[in-house]
Protein backbone atom coordinates (compact mmCIF):
# COMPACT_ATOMS: atom_id res chain seq x y z
CA UNK A 1 0.00 0.00 0.00
CA UNK A 2 1.62 3.06 -1.41
CA UNK A 3 1.57 6.57 0.65
CA UNK A 4 -0.13 9.61 -1.06
CA UNK A 5 2.29 11.99 -1.26
CA UNK A 6 1.24 15.10 1.12
CA UNK A 7 2.96 16.66 4.35
CA UNK A 8 2.40 14.68 7.90
CA UNK A 9 -0.06 15.94 10.21
CA UNK A 10 0.07 16.41 13.68
CA UNK A 11 -3.14 17.32 14.34
CA UNK A 12 -6.82 16.96 12.71
CA UNK A 13 -9.86 19.95 12.59
CA UNK A 14 -12.90 18.92 14.04
CA UNK A 15 -15.76 20.95 12.12
CA UNK A 16 -18.60 20.97 15.43
CA UNK A 17 -21.84 21.32 14.56
CA UNK A 18 -21.99 24.94 13.54
CA UNK A 19 -20.00 27.88 12.77
CA UNK A 20 -22.87 30.31 13.87
CA UNK A 21 -22.01 31.33 17.00
CA UNK A 22 -25.54 31.94 18.48
CA UNK A 23 -25.93 27.70 17.80
CA UNK A 24 -22.67 27.37 19.70
CA UNK A 25 -23.51 29.30 22.43
CA UNK A 26 -27.06 27.47 22.59
CA UNK A 27 -24.86 23.97 22.65
CA UNK A 28 -22.25 25.03 25.21
CA UNK A 29 -25.08 25.90 27.27
CA UNK A 30 -26.90 22.77 26.82
CA UNK A 31 -24.42 20.23 26.24
CA UNK A 32 -22.85 21.79 29.44
CA UNK A 33 -25.95 21.33 31.95
CA UNK A 34 -26.93 17.62 30.05
CA UNK A 35 -22.81 17.04 31.15
CA UNK A 36 -22.92 18.40 34.57
CA UNK A 37 -26.46 16.68 35.43
CA UNK A 38 -24.78 13.09 33.94
CA UNK A 39 -21.50 13.49 35.81
CA UNK A 40 -23.70 14.59 38.94
CA UNK A 41 -26.65 11.79 38.69
CA UNK A 42 -24.14 9.03 38.08
CA UNK A 43 -21.95 10.17 40.98
CA UNK A 44 -24.68 10.35 42.97
CA UNK A 45 -25.93 6.58 42.17
CA UNK A 46 -22.75 5.41 42.59
CA UNK A 47 -22.11 7.14 46.45
CA UNK A 48 -25.65 5.72 46.83
CA UNK A 49 -25.11 2.23 46.06
CA UNK A 50 -21.80 2.04 47.93
CA UNK A 51 -22.83 3.62 51.27
CA UNK A 52 -26.97 2.18 51.48
CA UNK A 53 -27.57 -1.15 53.50
CA UNK A 54 -30.55 -1.45 51.55
CA UNK A 55 -29.07 -1.56 48.29
CA UNK A 56 -26.12 -4.08 49.03
CA UNK A 57 -27.92 -6.57 45.87
CA UNK A 58 -27.07 -7.82 42.92
CA UNK A 59 -29.10 -6.05 40.62
CA UNK A 60 -28.14 -2.44 42.59
CA UNK A 61 -24.15 -3.77 42.22
CA UNK A 62 -24.59 -3.66 38.38
CA UNK A 63 -26.36 -0.29 38.28
CA UNK A 64 -23.61 1.20 40.12
CA UNK A 65 -20.95 0.13 37.39
CA UNK A 66 -22.97 0.99 35.14
CA UNK A 67 -23.08 4.55 36.50
CA UNK A 68 -19.25 4.67 36.42
CA UNK A 69 -19.03 3.32 33.11
CA UNK A 70 -21.79 5.87 31.63
CA UNK A 71 -19.94 8.73 33.34
CA UNK A 72 -16.31 7.79 31.64
CA UNK A 73 -17.85 6.89 28.51
CA UNK A 74 -19.35 10.83 28.74
CA UNK A 75 -16.21 12.28 29.74
CA UNK A 76 -14.13 10.65 26.76
CA UNK A 77 -15.57 13.05 24.79
CA UNK A 78 -18.34 15.69 26.33
CA UNK A 79 -15.87 18.30 28.17
CA UNK A 80 -13.34 18.44 24.75
CA UNK A 81 -16.96 19.00 22.70
CA UNK A 82 -18.00 21.53 25.27
CA UNK A 83 -15.10 23.59 25.32
CA UNK A 84 -14.37 23.48 21.13
CA UNK A 85 -17.85 25.00 21.09
CA UNK A 86 -16.17 28.45 22.31
CA UNK A 87 -13.07 27.94 20.58
CA UNK A 88 -12.38 29.33 17.32
CA UNK A 89 -9.85 26.61 16.24
CA UNK A 90 -11.39 23.03 17.24
CA UNK A 91 -8.39 20.98 16.70
CA UNK A 92 -7.07 17.81 18.56
CA UNK A 93 -3.89 16.27 18.12
CA UNK A 94 -3.17 12.84 16.30
CA UNK A 95 -2.56 11.43 19.20
CA UNK A 96 -5.44 13.10 21.51
CA UNK A 97 -7.20 11.97 18.76
CA UNK A 98 -5.90 7.99 19.55
CA UNK A 99 -6.46 8.51 23.10
CA UNK A 100 -10.59 9.34 22.55
CA UNK A 101 -10.92 6.43 20.51
CA UNK A 102 -9.00 3.89 22.32
CA UNK A 103 -11.40 5.23 25.51
CA UNK A 104 -14.32 5.67 23.33
CA UNK A 105 -14.87 1.73 22.65
CA UNK A 106 -13.11 0.59 25.72
CA UNK A 107 -15.99 1.91 27.91
CA UNK A 108 -18.26 1.36 24.78
CA UNK A 109 -17.61 -2.47 24.75
CA UNK A 110 -17.71 -2.68 28.25
CA UNK A 111 -21.03 -0.89 29.13
CA UNK A 112 -22.28 -3.52 25.84
CA UNK A 113 -21.50 -6.05 27.90
CA UNK A 114 -22.23 -5.06 30.86
CA UNK A 115 -25.96 -4.61 29.54
CA UNK A 116 -26.18 -7.84 28.52
CA UNK A 117 -25.27 -9.57 31.98
CA UNK A 118 -27.73 -6.81 33.74
CA UNK A 119 -30.36 -8.53 31.46
CA UNK A 120 -29.59 -11.67 32.97
CA UNK A 121 -29.69 -10.70 36.05
CA UNK A 122 -33.31 -9.39 35.51
CA UNK A 123 -34.00 -12.63 33.67
CA UNK A 124 -33.18 -14.95 36.93
CA UNK A 125 -34.87 -12.42 39.04
CA UNK A 126 -37.86 -12.65 37.17
CA UNK A 127 -37.97 -16.26 36.20
CA UNK A 128 -36.09 -17.90 38.77
CA UNK A 129 -36.67 -15.92 41.52
CA UNK A 130 -36.43 -18.82 44.34
CA UNK A 131 -32.84 -19.77 43.16
CA UNK A 132 -31.83 -15.32 42.40
CA UNK A 133 -29.10 -15.36 45.27
CA UNK A 134 -27.65 -18.27 44.95
CA UNK A 135 -27.33 -18.18 40.71
CA UNK A 136 -26.06 -14.00 41.20
CA UNK A 137 -23.62 -14.77 43.55
CA UNK A 138 -20.72 -12.27 44.46
CA UNK A 139 -18.14 -14.18 43.11
CA UNK A 140 -20.19 -14.44 39.77
CA UNK A 141 -20.87 -11.02 39.78
CA UNK A 142 -17.47 -9.65 40.07
CA UNK A 143 -16.27 -12.35 37.17
CA UNK A 144 -18.78 -10.45 35.29
CA UNK A 145 -17.37 -7.07 35.67
CA UNK A 146 -14.16 -8.08 35.39
CA UNK A 147 -15.51 -10.05 32.18
CA UNK A 148 -17.01 -6.13 30.96
CA UNK A 149 -13.88 -4.88 31.09
CA UNK A 150 -11.67 -7.06 29.36
CA UNK A 151 -13.95 -7.37 26.41
CA UNK A 152 -14.06 -3.71 26.16
CA UNK A 153 -10.24 -3.37 26.40
CA UNK A 154 -10.20 -6.22 23.63
CA UNK A 155 -12.70 -4.48 21.69
CA UNK A 156 -10.64 -1.16 21.51
CA UNK A 157 -7.03 -2.68 21.46
CA UNK A 158 -8.26 -4.91 18.05
CA UNK A 159 -9.52 -1.54 16.56
CA UNK A 160 -6.38 0.81 17.54
CA UNK A 161 -3.35 -1.42 17.17
CA UNK A 162 -4.22 -1.56 13.45
CA UNK A 163 -5.09 2.37 13.59
CA UNK A 164 -2.53 3.89 15.85
CA UNK A 165 0.48 3.09 13.34
CA UNK A 166 -1.43 5.06 9.94
CA UNK A 167 0.54 7.34 8.16
CA UNK A 168 -1.73 10.80 7.80
CA UNK A 169 -0.80 13.21 5.08
CA UNK A 170 -2.59 16.11 3.80
CA UNK A 171 -6.53 16.28 4.46
CA UNK A 172 -6.80 16.35 8.16
CA UNK A 173 -10.83 17.77 8.65
CA UNK A 174 -13.02 15.62 10.73
CA UNK A 175 -16.85 16.37 9.85
CA UNK A 176 -17.87 15.41 13.51
CA UNK A 177 -17.81 16.21 16.88
CA UNK A 178 -15.17 14.03 18.14
CA UNK A 179 -12.57 10.99 16.66
CA UNK A 180 -14.31 8.21 15.88
CA UNK A 181 -12.43 5.34 13.95
CA UNK A 182 -14.58 5.35 10.57
CA UNK A 183 -14.03 9.46 9.99
CA UNK A 184 -10.33 8.82 10.86
CA UNK A 185 -9.36 6.08 9.19
CA UNK A 186 -11.06 8.10 5.47
CA UNK A 187 -8.23 10.30 6.48
CA UNK A 188 -5.48 7.68 5.74
CA UNK A 189 -2.99 7.74 3.24
CA UNK A 190 -2.74 4.39 2.39
CA UNK A 191 -5.58 2.17 1.46
CA UNK A 192 -7.61 1.10 4.06
CA UNK A 193 -10.18 -1.70 2.62
CA UNK A 194 -8.98 -4.25 5.10
CA UNK A 195 -9.48 -2.00 7.81
CA UNK A 196 -13.09 -0.99 6.66
CA UNK A 197 -14.06 -4.33 6.95
CA UNK A 198 -12.86 -5.23 9.92
CA UNK A 199 -14.56 -2.05 12.16
CA UNK A 200 -17.61 -3.18 10.54
CA UNK A 201 -17.05 -7.09 11.42
CA UNK A 202 -15.48 -5.51 15.09
CA UNK A 203 -18.02 -2.71 16.15
CA UNK A 204 -20.85 -3.16 14.34
CA UNK A 205 -21.43 -6.51 14.72
CA UNK A 206 -20.79 -6.27 18.11
CA UNK A 207 -23.34 -3.33 18.74
CA UNK A 208 -25.51 -5.55 16.41
CA UNK A 209 -25.50 -8.93 18.29
CA UNK A 210 -25.68 -7.58 21.72
CA UNK A 211 -28.77 -5.17 20.82
CA UNK A 212 -30.46 -8.82 19.20
CA UNK A 213 -29.53 -10.31 22.83
CA UNK A 214 -30.71 -7.97 24.76
CA UNK A 215 -34.21 -7.81 22.97
CA UNK A 216 -34.08 -11.96 23.36
CA UNK A 217 -34.05 -11.35 26.64
CA UNK A 218 -36.76 -8.93 27.41
CA UNK A 219 -38.87 -11.32 25.09
CA UNK A 220 -38.04 -14.04 27.29
CA UNK A 221 -38.53 -12.64 30.71
CA UNK A 222 -42.02 -10.96 29.02
CA UNK A 223 -43.14 -14.41 27.75
CA UNK A 224 -42.18 -15.92 31.24
CA UNK A 225 -44.08 -13.35 33.46
CA UNK A 226 -47.03 -13.72 30.78
CA UNK A 227 -47.44 -17.42 31.44
CA UNK A 228 -47.03 -17.04 35.58
CA UNK A 229 -49.00 -13.97 35.70
CA UNK A 230 -51.31 -12.23 33.69
CA UNK A 231 -51.46 -9.02 36.58
CA UNK A 232 -47.56 -9.03 36.82
CA UNK A 233 -47.07 -8.66 32.66
CA UNK A 234 -48.03 -4.88 33.41
CA UNK A 235 -46.12 -4.18 35.57
CA UNK A 236 -42.92 -6.03 33.86
CA UNK A 237 -43.87 -4.62 30.65
CA UNK A 238 -44.07 -0.75 31.86
CA UNK A 239 -40.38 -1.63 33.60
CA UNK A 240 -38.48 -3.13 30.86
CA UNK A 241 -39.92 -0.93 28.07
CA UNK A 242 -38.10 1.93 29.74
CA UNK A 243 -34.98 -0.40 29.33
CA UNK A 244 -36.01 -0.99 25.90
CA UNK A 245 -35.86 2.55 25.29
CA UNK A 246 -32.47 3.11 26.68
CA UNK A 247 -30.93 0.59 25.21
CA UNK A 248 -32.38 1.18 21.47
CA UNK A 249 -31.02 5.03 21.78
CA UNK A 250 -28.04 3.31 22.67
CA UNK A 251 -27.75 0.42 20.20
CA UNK A 252 -29.29 1.96 17.29
CA UNK A 253 -26.74 4.86 16.92
CA UNK A 254 -23.88 2.50 17.41
CA UNK A 255 -25.32 0.02 14.85
CA UNK A 256 -25.84 2.58 12.64
CA UNK A 257 -22.43 4.15 12.62
CA UNK A 258 -20.32 1.01 12.82
CA UNK A 259 -22.64 -1.10 10.76
CA UNK A 260 -22.21 1.03 7.73
CA UNK A 261 -19.31 3.24 8.94
CA UNK A 262 -18.02 4.54 5.66
CA UNK A 263 -21.74 5.88 4.58
CA UNK A 264 -22.67 9.43 5.32
CA UNK A 265 -24.44 7.88 8.18
CA UNK A 266 -20.89 7.76 9.90
CA UNK A 267 -20.46 11.72 9.67
CA UNK A 268 -24.22 11.91 11.20
CA UNK A 269 -23.56 14.28 14.58
CA UNK A 270 -27.15 13.22 15.89
CA UNK A 271 -26.51 9.88 15.87
CA UNK A 272 -23.17 10.16 17.38
CA UNK A 273 -24.44 12.53 20.10
CA UNK A 274 -27.09 10.49 21.53
CA UNK A 275 -25.30 7.24 22.17
CA UNK A 276 -22.09 9.74 23.99
CA UNK A 277 -24.29 12.75 25.33
CA UNK A 278 -27.67 11.70 25.79
CA UNK A 279 -27.92 8.19 26.93
CA UNK A 280 -25.33 8.03 29.90
CA UNK A 281 -27.91 10.70 31.34
CA UNK A 282 -30.91 9.02 30.53
CA UNK A 283 -29.00 5.41 32.01
CA UNK A 284 -29.59 6.82 35.92
CA UNK A 285 -33.06 8.32 35.01
CA UNK A 286 -34.40 5.52 33.69
CA UNK A 287 -32.36 2.41 35.45
CA UNK A 288 -32.46 3.99 38.97
CA UNK A 289 -33.50 7.30 40.07
CA UNK A 290 -37.20 6.18 38.70
CA UNK A 291 -36.94 3.50 41.44
CA UNK A 292 -38.93 4.06 44.70
CA UNK A 293 -36.21 2.09 46.44
CA UNK A 294 -33.13 4.05 45.34
CA UNK A 295 -34.84 7.23 46.20
CA UNK A 296 -35.77 6.36 49.52
CA UNK A 297 -31.93 4.96 49.69
CA UNK A 298 -30.82 8.34 48.71
CA UNK A 299 -33.43 10.56 50.76
CA UNK A 300 -32.17 8.27 54.27
CA UNK A 301 -28.27 9.18 52.82
CA UNK A 302 -28.89 13.00 52.77
CA UNK A 303 -30.68 12.98 55.56
CA UNK A 304 -28.43 10.96 57.86
CA UNK A 305 -25.74 13.66 56.60
CA UNK A 306 -27.66 16.92 57.39
CA UNK A 307 -28.04 15.11 61.08
CA UNK A 308 -24.81 14.32 61.24
CA UNK A 309 -23.74 17.79 60.48
CA UNK A 310 -26.10 19.66 62.34
CA UNK A 311 -24.86 17.38 65.57
CA UNK A 312 -21.43 18.22 64.52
Amino acid sequence: MDAKNGSVVTEFILLGFSERWELQIFFFVTFSLIYGATAVGNILIMVTVIFSSTLHSPMYFLLGNLSFLDMCLSTATTPKMITDLLSEHKTISVWGCMAQMFFMHFFGGAEMTLLLVMAFDRYVAICKPLHYRTIMSHRLLKGFVILSWVIGFIHTMSQMVLTVNLPFCGHNVINSIFCDLPLVIKLACVETYALELFVIADSGLLSFICFILLLVSYTVILLTVQQKSSGGLSKALSTLSAHIIVVTLFFGPCIFIYAWPFSTLASNKTLAVFYTVITPLLNPIIYTLRNQKMQGAMRKLLFHHVSSAQNF
